[in-house]
């Protein structure tokens, strides 16, 4: 993993243990061993390091990285701890007033009747994204997605195949997810295509790109709130994620696999899809199998 602390204790059964952070250079060459486990997994997720034990008691525990005070502090706790630390949340301060107050949410400029966000503190700048309808970008490079869906346009562009290129977009991302502004039970009312077809693509999907989740609101009032909640959270996470994945030597990080907020025109890539050999059309939007050559192609 790359990191190291001292902390007291054996480990954190009734209360968060407090690690301190020490460079490997600190390290003492000849450590007091208090006990050995083997593990199943030791994986990190944005500011915290899920750690599964191999035993039959106190198997599960976590390493969260957080700010408390006005300084950086690292804890080490278990399901069992009454009070948990939150992986990299700011705690108020007098400077809290200060800090953004609206989330910028990009909304693709081929986004037809868009959400506006008007109940949230939310600022919408209008761009060709790369994929996906909203997406919200850390330091120029979009981190998250959110495909919209009406359910006659879920079913169309599931039938047509072009959801499946969509997603596959989607998937290149740190984090997508796909929204319906229906509910699920409404797939099985359907009256001119299988409900089974349907629910079968959909299955299929979340099966093939388990990143990115399809997601059912009820009502398009939701899917913007989902959305909006959604676009949030990875804006902190990746936020967060940026900040621990340089405070831990050697972490790799899930932010590598941002896009880039700023993307060619419609035009450009219709000029270029000529060009290729493709058949488009003169105007309106492009299928994603043809974005998706176009990138590939650069």
């Amino acid at each position: 993993m790359g990191s190291s602390s001292a902390r007291r204790g054996r480990g954190p059964r009734t209360k968060a243990l407090y690690c301190h952070p020490v460079g490997l250079d600190e390290w003492p060459e000849d450590p007091e061993v208090v006990e050995r486990v083997p593990l199943v997994s030791c994986s990190r997720t944005g500011a915290a390091i899920d750690v599964i034990a191999d035993r039959r008691t106190e198997r599960r525990s976590q390493i969260v990285h957080t700010r408390a005070r006005g300084r950086e502090m690292v804890f080490w706790q278990s399901p069992n701890t009454r009070k948990q630390a939150r992986p990299q949340v700011r705690t108020p301060t007098a400077r809290a007033a200060g800090t953004e107050a609206e989330l910028e949410i990009l909304v693709d400029s081929h986004e037809r009747y868009a959400y506006r966000f008007s109940g949230q503190q939310v600022r919408t700048t209008k761009r060709t994204l790369r994929c996906g309808d909203y997406g919200v970008e850390v330091d120029g490079r979009v981190v998250a997605a959110v495909e919209r869906k009406s359910l006659p346009d879920l079913v169309s562009s599931l039938t047509n195949s072009t959801l499946r290129h969509a997603v596959a977009e989607l998937a290149t991302l740190p984090r997508a997810a796909v929204v319906v502004e229906e509910r699920y039970s409404k797939v099985f009312a359907l009256e001119y295509v299988r409900p089974a077809l349907v629910a079968d693509g959909i299955a299929e999907l979340a099966v093939r790109y388990p990143g990115v989740p399809i997601v059912f609101t009820d009502t398009r009032g939701l899917a913007e709130e989902w959305t909006y909640r959604f676009l949030a959270a990875a804006w902190t996470w990746a936020q967060d994620e940026a900040v621990i994945g340089a405070r831990i030597p050697g972490a790799a990080s899930e932010l590598g696999t941002a896009g880039p907020a700023r993307e060619p025109t419609t035009a450009q890539v219709r000029s270029w899809a000529r060009s290729a050999g493709w058949e488009v059309p003169d105007r309106g939007r492009l299928r994603p199998e043809v974005w998706a050559a176009y990138r590939s192609a650069h």
